[in-house]
């Protein structure tokens, strides 16, 4: 790049170099931070976030990286405070056009000498706006005028009204404040203490920007009562050395500019700061330092805000994760505790065992008394049947109404928290209920997992399918006996129906016993109640993971509070490293002589 003949650039410093890189990686921090649970206080960090991002990008890395760029004077202001006609005055020549109506809608218009311009290419400043050389009516677009009235090292932008009833107008001047090296504030007579225009000066206070004040169109009796106001007003709000200059109600010519003498105080002050190298470079320095130190300070919000997001998030992880973990651990229970060996599984398993007298039997010997077991299975094929069809509809009644009552428990808990409420409106169905297609689904795995159940007994006894036990039983029926057996695994029935379920329990025990022996029983009854155990629990996380995708959808990274305030120490520990030499103030606007009425 070429640079202006008299102002060489400066290689920038490894001090420098290493800012702009925590800088960036800051910058980078603040994007990947997602805010979207509408918690206490979220709008306000999002809009911060947003208005954080931008700030690097359209300020502070350009400027640290081009630290010799002319010095850029943003004029923003109210509704009707006259900012284009005082540019217009200020430059000598009608380069930015007043807005007639209201609210008037065009692109920013950046006045710098020729010799400047390749400090304002589409890599420096505000990159995210389109540079033209026309006016357009396009607030994406910057327009830049170049004119040799104005003075090399110094750049004028007037911006958007900041109190437009147009937000995109309302936007971009908070944008274009944000990058400026000094904030040229223009208000009148009429609005000075209107509530819009403070609350950008208070923020640029709070970081230390460069700021000089117009007070604008001032009938001439009232300058010295306003003008006395207004400057306690700027002091009580930690801004009393900032310049304030006043401009006299009046006329304006056939080009749109006020009389030279009407300004002549600001454009002098103007081209002093522009001429003075080291107080240009102090006012940058100002401004920048107080950018960083705030964006640092607002990084660790962001970061308190993101904390509050993860801990919602977790929390509703629980509350969802604690609603299905229960209903895993009830099916489980009463899968296994005896529950199901009553009603219709009850009386098809007795249909299907005939009388005591197997039990009797069973309990002699059995081995000695084989023609006697075979005798006495009174089954047939249809009736393990309908074994297997009661355990199915009791089984899937189980696992249907707990599955029903976790999400009854997780939808309670959701909707006790606002961004859980948000969350559910926002969900696509009714959580509060199993899934439409969850009794269908229930249906298949228990089915799968009679199969499995089927297919173990068929391995099992796959040396013994000759033998009398094994043909009197059958597959189904050994796989039905061994269902029962799973379901009195942990013996926890009691009250009136103990003996009866009970009984069936060790009946079917004893009947796979006489086949496999009481090791493989044993074994058969854990892998199938393994397998039981693993299939519920992959339907429930079916259920579950309607609620634990929506968070995870979120994109809420836990880690990303620690990884917001590491970066925002570093740039702290390097701005407070930094070797700062001596301020130099901006020049006094009561030192500079009268100079007569060139351009800034």
């Amino acid at each position: 790049m070429t640079e202006p003949q008299g102002r060489p650039t400066t290689e920038p410093t490894t001090a420098t170099t290493a800012m702009v890189t925590a800088l960036v990686r800051m910058r980078g921090a603040l994007q990947e931070t997602r805010l979207p649970l509408e918690l206490p206080g979220a709008d306000e960090q999002r809009a911060s976030r947003a208005e954080m991002v931008d700030q690097l990008e359209d300020y502070v890395i350009p400027r640290l990286m081009t630290l010799d760029a002319p010095l850029l004077a943003v004029v923003g202001g109210s509704t009707g405070a006259g900012k284009s006609t005082l540019v217009n005055s200020l430059v000598g020549t009608r380069v930015t056009t007043p807005g007639v109506l209201r609210p008037t809608t065009r692109s920013p218009v950046l006045v710098h000498h020729p010799d400047d311009a390749q400090w304002f290419g589409q890599e420096g400043l505000l990159p995210d706006l389109e540079r033209v050389s026309r006016q357009t009516n396009d607030p994406a677009a910057l327009q830049l005028v170049a004119s040799p009235a104005m003075t090399p090292g110094l750049a004028i932008l007037d911006a958007p009204d900041i109190d437009s009833v147009e937000e995109r107008n309302r936007v971009l001047a908070s944008q274009l404040l944000a990058a400026a090296d000094l904030w040229l504030f223009v208000t009148s007579a009429a609005r000075y203490a209107d509530q819009v225009p403070w609350d950008f000066l208070r923020k640029a206070a709070e970081r230390s920007a460069a700021v000089a004040i117009v007070l604008d169109r001032t009938p001439p009796d009232a300058v010295e009562t306003i003008t006395t106001h207004l400057a306690r007003m700027l002091a009580s709000r930690g801004l009393k050395d900032s310049p304030l200059f006043t401009v006299e109600e009046g006329e304006v010519s056939e080009m749109g500019l006020l009389k030279s003498s009407a300004v002549i105080e600001i454009r002098q002050w103007l081209q002093a700061l522009a001429n003075d190298q080291e107080a240009r470079a102090a006012v940058v320095q100002q401004t920048l330092d107080g950018a960083v130190r705030t964006l640092a300070r607002r990084t660790h919000q962001v970061a308190d805000a993101a904390s509050e997001q993860a801990d919602a998030v977790r929390r509703l992880r629980e509350d969802a994760n604690d609603a299905y973990d229960r209903a895993a651990a009830a099916i489980t229970e009463a899968s296994a505790d005896g529950t199901l060996l009553r009603g219709e599984v009850l009386a098809r398993w007795q249909e299907f065992v005939g009388t005591g007298e197997l039990l009797k039997s069973l309990e002699n010997r059995v081995g000695w008394l084989r023609d006697r077991v075979v005798n006495a299975v009174k089954g047939k094929p249809q009736q393990a049947e309908r074994v297997t069809v009661a355990v199915e509809s009791g089984l899937e009644t189980l696992i249907l109404e707990h599955a029903e009552a976790a999400a009854e428990r997780a939808e309670a808990s959701w909707r006790s928290t606002a961004a859980g409420q948000i969350l559910l409106r926002d969900a696509g169905e009714d959580l509060g209920r199993a899934s439409r297609d969850f009794r269908r689904r229930a249906e298949r795995v228990v089915r799968d997992w009679q199969s499995d159940v089927l297919e173990m007994v068929r391995s099992e006894g796959a040396d013994k399918r000759s033998t009398a036990r094994f043909l009197a039983f059958g597959v189904n029926g050994l796989s039905v006996a061994l269902m029962v057996v799973v379901f009195a695994h942990t013996a926890g029935v009691t009250g009136a129906e103990a003996g009866i379920a009970g009984g069936s329990a060790v009946l079917g025990q004893k009947l796979l016993e006489a086949v496999f022996g009481d090791q493989a029983v044993r074994s058969l009854a854990e892998r199938a109640k393994r397998l039981l155990e693993a299939s519920v629990s992959e339907l429930l996380d079916s259920e579950r993971r309607r609620y634990t995708d929506l968070l995870d959808n979120l994109g809420i990274q836990p880690e990303a509070p620690e990884r917001l305030r590491k970066t925002a120490r570093k740039v702290d520990d390097l701005r407070f490293a930094a070797n700062r030499g001596p301020q130099v103030s901006p020049p006094d606007p009561e030192s500079v002589s009268d100079s007569g009425g060139s351009a800034p």
